[in-house]
């Protein structure tokens, strides 16, 4: 029996099915345990949280000295989430090949999540200048996460048949959005009223930042009750280092189309995660949008995003992921369009913005992963979900990069954001190159009817 075996368990029966379910709801809690660390942390507080305490270890000319190199205190926080980027790429081919050799996914899961859970919670005490603390901490848990999110995709093609897998996506981005939803509304009474419950605004924040990791670490534990390890068939032994990444790559090479699929998730998923991230800039700077507006614009993303992914979740079992996941960069290029006109000053037309990509947030990326857990061969789940990450992860330094440029030439974050159109625009067209039914026979799996 070997890595690939719930790719049957359609065939088992009541027991099999009841078994599958249970799985499934178990992989959907791993999404509401860990998406809370990417919405409280890494959206919300950690940012300019961790400026300001590098800002207050800063020398007179702003610098700061990590290892004796000066960097300015304002960029401590960017340079440390690209040095977390760096050592998840480096981990997560060889985690990767060990979990499909061994067929031991969960205790490397259970490793992954409970580094970074207690990596999160250790953020309570960053205080004062303790700004190394705080970057050495945010390395740990952002690479732990890249990490635990490879293992946790790797188990998708085990626990749901070709037919299921959109709709089990979907409901797992969708838990994860609720989640971040539920916790970020708690963090945000206390952070606001941080006075009334006799706290300082630095304690309010460190207990936001250490919240994430308890709640990430206590519903670790359904996953991990849940899910079940498969037996692996004998397979070599795991290469050293790069020597992995080069041997994973070659394998993908055999198999051309998974690699024109993930060259265009790369590109569209490059533009999403730039939206996201340079979103409040654009209110703030070119709509000159207050800080409460740009919260509860985050709130509405959420809240619409868990819609948004069962509604495309429901439209891919009708007209196919492929089909969907086109529709949705279609409705992203839209998006982007409409916020080059929105007006300054108007918090009423930026919620609407906000709504528009809630919308198609969740959907657009719970449907990519589905599709390509389809162009995976039996067996290597989590060494080309590792790929998958990377392309995530590795490569989301470009949209920043095209974003900052355009402002810096044009002096218009008008021009900024609608430039990263270019992004949808062209992995539209990657992505409609790409057999994907061709792509899942060269993979040796069965071709669901729609796909």
């Amino acid at each position: 029996m070997g890595t690939d075996t719930l790719r049957t368990d359609a065939a088992d029966g009541a027991d099999g099915a009841a078994e599958r379910r249970r799985e499934q709801r178990g992989w959907y809690f791993y999404d509401w345990a860990c998406s809370v660390y990417s919405t409280s942390v890494l959206t919300v507080f950690l940012g300019p949280y961790l400026t300001s305490v590098a800002e207050s270890a800063a020398d007179a000319d702003g610098y700061v000295h990590p290892l004796g190199i000066p960097v300015r205190a304002g960029s401590f926080f960017a340079y440390s989430v690209s040095l977390s980027v760096v050592v998840a790429v480096l981990v997560m081919p060889l985690v990767g090949a060990a979990a499909d050799r061994s067929g031991r996914k969960k205790p490397l899961l259970a490793a992954a999540a409970y580094t970074g859970a207690a990596a999160t919670t250790g953020m309570f005490f960053l205080d004062g200048d303790r700004y190394l603390l705080g970057g050495l901490l945010l390395v740990v848990a952002n690479a732990a996460q890249s990490v635990a999110m490879m293992l946790y995709n790797s188990y998708l093609p085990q626990i749901a048949p070709p037919e299921e897998r959109d709709a089990v996506s979907s409901r797992g981005w969708a838990f994860g959005y609720a989640a971040g939803s539920l916790v970020l509304v708690a963090n945000l009474v206390l952070y606001t009223g941080h006075d009334s419950f006799g706290l300082s605004e630095s304690a309010a924040v460190r207990i936001c930042l250490a919240s994430a990791g308890l709640w990430w670490g206590a519903f670790a534990l359904v996953p991990l009750r849940r899910l079940r390890d498969r037996r692996a068939a004998a397979r070599e032994a795991a290469l050293p280092g790069f020597r992995q990444l080069a041997a994973t790559v070659r394998d993908m090479r055999r198999r051309p189309l998974t690699l024109a699929f993930l060259l265009a998730y790369l590109v569209y998923n490059d533009g999403i995660q730039t939206v996201i991230s340079q979103a409040s800039v654009y209110g703030s700077e070119e709509l000159g949008l207050g800080q409460s507006t740009l919260i509860v614009a985050v709130l509405l993303v959420q809240v619409l995003a868990v819609a948004g992914a069962l509604a495309l979740g429901l439209l891919a079992r009708r007209y196919g992921a492929k089909r969907t996941i086109l529709g949705s960069l279609v409705a992203w290029t839209v998006t982007l369009a409409a916020g080059y006109f929105l007006p300054a000053g108007a918090p009423g037309w930026f919620f609407v913005l906000a709504a528009g990509i809630g919308l198609v947030l969740g959907g657009s990326q719970a449907l990519s992963r589905s599709l390509f857990s389809h162009l995976v061969p039996p067996g290597k789940e989590a060494e080309y979900f590792s790929a998958y990450e990377m392309s995530d992860r590795g490569m989301s330094w470009l949209g920043p990069l095209l974003f900052g440029l355009t402002y810096q030439l044009t002096g218009s974050y008008r021009d900024a954001i609608i430039s990263l159109v270019a992004f949808f625009v062209i992995g539209f067209l990657l992505l409609a190159r790409v057999s994907v039914r061709r792509a899942i026979a060269d993979a040796g799996n069965p071709v669901p009817e729609r796909i």
